[in-house]
C-alpha cells in the first residue's frame, strides 16, 4: 500500500465585522443597532459595517450617502485605529501560542500554518476551535475560521459559517466543491474578471477547469496560471510569516462607467480612505503615489509621482492623486475601475516630513 500524502493544515482566521464589533463591544448603546465605522459626510466612506447594517445592504467602501439611503437608521462612528491595533495585537499573541507561521493579511485577518503546531494538536479543526474560544474570552469578539490544505481553500471556507463559525474543506472535497462554484465566488477573481470569463463561456469552476493554461494566460496574462491551478483546487503558496509589504493599494470597480471628473473624484475616495487608513494603522509612509485607471474597453493605464521624502498626510495623498487623474482629462471613454497605491514604503520613524514631487 502506498503511503498517504501529507497535506498541510492551513487556517484562515477572520474577525467578524471587526471595527464595528469593537465599537459595539465598547459602547453598549450600539449593540443590536446598524453601525457603520467611517465618515457620515456627503463624500464620506463606510470603512466597516455591522451585521445589522449589512442586512440593509450596507457594505465597506460604500459611499456614506448611499449607505444612509439604504439604512436611514444607520449610526456612524468615527474609526479608532489605535484601539483596533491594540485588539489586533491581542489576537496575534493568541495565534503565536499555536504557531510561528502567521501571515497577517490585515488587522483582522490572517493565515496560520498549523501542520506542525506548538501544542502538537493533530486536528486543525480543534486548533481553530481553541483559537476562536481564546479570542472570545480575551477580547469579547467573535472570529470565523476556514480550515483546509491550502490558502485558497481555507480563505474560501472561512466565509461558509460567518459569523462566529468555522468550516472545513478536506482533501477529498476540494475538487468537487470548486467545480460547483460560480467563478465570481473565487477569491482573486473580481467582478470585472468574472464578467470577462462569462463572455468566454466560463461560468463555474468546472468550466474554468476545462480550459488550458495557455488559453487562460492568453486572455488573463500571468494570472491565468493562478486560475488554472485554483480550478483544480491547487495552491502551493506558503504561509509567509512577517511578510514585508512593498506597497499598499486599493481598487474599486464600478457598476456604471464614470464619465466626468466629479465622478472620478467621488470614485477614488474609497481607495484613498483605505490606503491612508492602512498608513495610520501601521505607522507606514510611502514616497510613490500611483493612480490606476481601467477604461470601458479594458485598456489600463497608470500615472505615478515620486517624492524625495514621504507623503505625510492624507491631504497630500488626495491632492496628488487627483492631479494625476486631472492629467487624463478629457476622458475619451468611460472609466470602469479606479485604483490608488502608495509604494516605496517605510516606517514612520524614518519617514521624512517634507514632500517634494519629481515630475
Amino acid at each position: 500500500m502506498e503511503p498517504q500524502p501529507e497535506y498541510r493544515r492551513i487556517i484562515h482566521l477572520d474577525m467578524d465585522a471587526f471595527y464595528a464589533s469593537v465599537e459595539q463591544r465598547d459602547d453598549p448603546a450600539l449593540r443590536g443597532r446598524p453601525v457603520a465605522v467611517g465618515g457620515s459626510r456627503q463624500r464620506g466612506v463606510v470603512a466597516a459595517a455591522s451585521y445589522e447594517a449589512r442586512e440593509f445592504g450596507v457594505r465597506s467602501a460604500m459611499a456614506s450617502s448611499v449607505a444612509l439611503r439604504k439604512c436611514p437608521e444607520l449610526v456612524f462612528v468615527k474609526p479608532r485605529f489605535e484601539v483596533y491595533k491594540t485588539v489586533s495585537r491581542q489576537i496575534r499573541a493568541i495565534f503565536a501560542e499555536y504557531t510561528p507561521l502567521i501571515e497577517p493579511v490585515s488587522l483582522d485577518e490572517a493565515y496560520l500554518d498549523v501542520t506542525h503546531n506548538l501544542k502538537q494538536i493533530a486536528s486543525a479543526t480543534q486548533v481553530a476551535q481553541q483559537i476562536r474560544a481564546a479570542i472570545l474570552a480575551e477580547t469579547q469578539l467573535t472570529a470565523s475560521a476556514g480550515i483546509s490544505y491550502n490558502k485558497f481553500l481555507a480563505k474560501l471556507a472561512s466565509n461558509y459559517r460567518k459569523p462566529n463559525g468555522q468550516f472545513v474543506i478536506r482533501p477529498h472535497q476540494g475538487l468537487a466543491l470548486v467545480a460547483e462554484l460560480a467563478v465570481g465566488q473565487f477569491h482573486g477573481i473580481g467582478p470585472v474578471t468574472a464578467a470577462r470569463m462569462n463572455q468566454l463561456g466560463i461560468f463555474t469552476g468546472l468550466d474554468l477547469r476545462q480550459q488550458s493554461e495557455a488559453f487562460l494566460r492568453q486572455h488573463f496574462g500571468k494570472a491565468g496560471s493562478y486560475y488554472y491551478a485554483i480550478a483544480r483546487a491547487q495552491d502551493n503558496r506558503p504561509v509567509v510569516a512577517d511578510r514585508v509589504r512593498k506597497s499598499i493599494g486599493s481598487e474599486t470597480t464600478f457598476e456604471q462607467d464614470l464619465a466626468t471628473y466629479d465622478d472620478l473624484v467621488a470614485g477614488l475616495a474609497p481607495g484613498l480612505e483605505s490606503v491612508w487608513g492602512y498608513c495610520q494603522r501601521t505607522e507606514t509612509r510611502g514616497r510613490t503615489i500611483t493612480v490606476k485607471v481601467k477604461y470601458a474597453d479594458f485598456q489600463q493605464i497608470t500615472r505615478s509621482r515620486t517624492s524625495l521624502t514621504s507623503v505625510d498626510d492624507k491631504a497630500m495623498l488626495e491632492k496628488t492623486s487627483l492631479e494625476l487623474l486631472a492629467g487624463l482629462l478629457p476622458l475619451a471613454q468611460g472609466v470602469r475601475l479606479l485604483g490608488v497605491a502608495l509604494s516605496n514604503l517605510e516606517t514612520e520613524e524614518v519617514a521624512g516630513r517634507q514632500l517634494v514631487l519629481i515630475f
